[in-house]
C-alpha cells in the first residue's frame, strides 16, 4: 500500500484515520468524505498529497500542525463541516489552488489567505462571514483576495481580533450589532436558540438599508413577519436551521431577493406566490420534508443554484428544468428518486449535477463518479430516437 496514490474511504463511518494511511507516503488523492472525522487528519508521511476531499464530516477545528504536514496540497475540500475559524497557517499551502469552505460556521477569514499565490477558486458560501459582503464574494475568487491583501496594510484590528462593535442590548440580553448594520449593511440575530426575533432587532435598522439577512440556527417556526420591512434592499435571507414548516406571502415580497437560506427546516412546499421573486439565483432547501419537487422553482428564470438533498423527492420533469436555462446546480442527493429521465442530459448548462444517494439504478455509481458531463452525455443517449 506504500505504492498507492488514490485511496477512497468515502463513507466509512470512520471517526479517525486508520494509522496505516497516515504512512502512504506516495499518496496523491485522499477521499474522506462522508465519514465521522472530527479534525483534519495527522499525515505525516503524505508529503505528495495533492488533493484531499474531506467534504461532509464534522470537522471543527483545523489544526494548524496538521496542516503544516500538507505543504504538497494543490486541492482542500472542506465543505459542509462545522469549521468554525480559518488559522494564519493556512498560508503554508503555498501550491494551493482550490479551497472549498462551503457551508461551514466561518465568521471571519486571516487576511493572510489573500496571500497564497495560486489560489484560483474560493467557495466559502453557506458560512455566517460578518466582515465581507455578499456583493464582494460575488465578484469571484481574486477580487476576494485582492481584498484580504489590502486589509493586510490597515491599522486596524486583525482577523482574529473583535472588530469594533456599536451594540445596543436588548431585553434578552442579546446584542444588536448596530456597526454591522451601518457598515457591512448586515442585520444578524443568530445561534440564540429565540423562538422568535425580538422587535427591538427590527428597530436597531432604523433607516439603513440592509442587504443581508441572517436568522439562522434558532427555533423560529415562522418567517418573522418584519422583515417584509426590509423589502426595498434586502438581497440575501438566511433562515437556516430553524424549525419553519411554512412560508408566509410576507417572504414573497422581498422582490430583490438573490439568495434564499431555508436548509434544515420542516418545508413540505412552497408557495406560489414565490413566482414573483424574479431576481432569484440561490436557493438552499436541504434537509427538509420535501416529498414533491416544488413546482413554483420551474418559474423562476434567474435560478442558477438550487439545492434540495436530503429530502423525500421523487421524480423531476426535465422539461421544465430546461427552461432555467441560467440552472448551473441541481443538488438532488439523498432523495427518493426512482429513475433519472433521459431528458435531463439536454439541460446542457448544468455544470453540476449531484444525485448520489438516490434507490434509481440507472445511471450506476461509475457513471456518477465520472462526473456531470459524462452523467448528462449518458442521459442524453437514453433518449429514445
Amino acid at each position: 500500500l506504500k505504492r498507492l496514490r488514490q485511496l477512497d474511504c468515502t463513507k466509512n463511518y470512520l471517526e479517525t484515520v486508520p494509522p496505516k494511511l497516515a504512512t502512504m507516503a506516495s499518496l496523491e488523492q485522499l477521499y474522506l468524505r462522508k465519514n465521522k472525522l472530527r479534525s483534519l487528519p495527522e499525515l505525516p508521511s503524505c508529503k505528495l498529497l495533492k488533493e484531499l476531499h474531506a467534504g461532509e464530516n464534522q470537522i471543527e477545528i483545523l489544526n494548524a500542525e496538521n496542516l503544516k504536514q500538507l505543504s504538497s496540497l494543490c486541492v482542500l475540500e472542506l465543505r459542509d463541516n462545522k469549521i468554525k475559524a480559518v488559522p494564519e497557517e493556512i498560508t503554508v499551502l503555498q501550491k494551493l489552488e482550490r479551497l472549498d469552505l462551503a457551508n461551514n460556521d466561518i465568521s471571519r477569514l486571516p487576511y493572510t489567505l489573500g496571500n497564497l499565490p495560486q489560489l484560483k477558486f474560493l467557495a466559502l458560501e453557506g458560512n455566517p462571514l460578518r466582515t465581507i459582503r455578499r456583493d464582494l464574494l460575488q465578484k469571484g475568487t481574486q477580487e476576494l483576495l485582492k481584498y484580504l491583501r489590502s486589509k493586510i496594510q490597515d491599522d486596524g484590528p486583525g482577523p482574529n481580533e473583535e472588530p469594533p462593535v456599536t451594540a445596543m442590548t436588548l431585553p434578552s440580553q442579546s446584542k444588536v450589532n448596530i456597526h454591522a448594520i451601518a457598515t457591512l449593511k448586515l442585520l444578524e440575530y443568530s445561534d440564540k436558540q429565540a423562538a422568535e426575533i425580538p422587535e427591538a432587532v427590527f428597530d436597531a435598522v432604523g433607516n439603513n438599508p440592509v442587504a443581508t439577512v441572517n436568522f439562522s440556527k434558532n427555533q423560529l417556526r415562522e418567517i418573522p413577519p418584519r422583515l417584509v420591512e426590509l423589502k426595498e434592499s434586502v438581497c440575501d435571507v438566511s433562515l437556516g436551521f430553524n424549525k419553519i414548516s411554512s412560508i408566509s406571502s410576507g417572504l414573497c415580497l422581498l422582490q430583490k431577493l438573490t439568495h434564499l437560506d431555508l436548509r434544515n427546516n420542516v418545508l413540505t412546499a412552497l408557495p406560489e406566490e414565490m413566482e414573483a421573486l424574479k431576481r432569484l439565483h440561490t436557493i438552499n432547501l436541504a434537509f427538509n420534508r420535501f416529498k414533491v419537487f416544488p413546482s413554483v422553482l420551474y418559474h423562476l428564470p434567474a435560478l442558477e443554484n438550487i439545492l434540495l438533498s436530503n429530502n423525500q423527492v421523487g421524480s423531476i420533469d426535465p422539461v421544465q428544468l430546461k427552461g432555467l436555462d441560467k440552472l448551473g446546480t441541481l443538488d438532488l442527493q439523498n432523495n427518493d428518486l426512482l429513475q433519472v429521465p433521459p431528458e435531463l442530459g439536454n439541460c446542457e448548462n448544468l455544470r453540476s449535477l449531484l444525485l448520489e444517494g438516490n434507490p434509481f439504478r440507472t445511471p450506476r455509481a461509475a457513471v456518477l463518479a465520472k462526473g456531470t458531463a459524462a452523467v448528462l452525455e449518458y442521459l442524453r443517449s437514453r433518449i429514445p430516437s
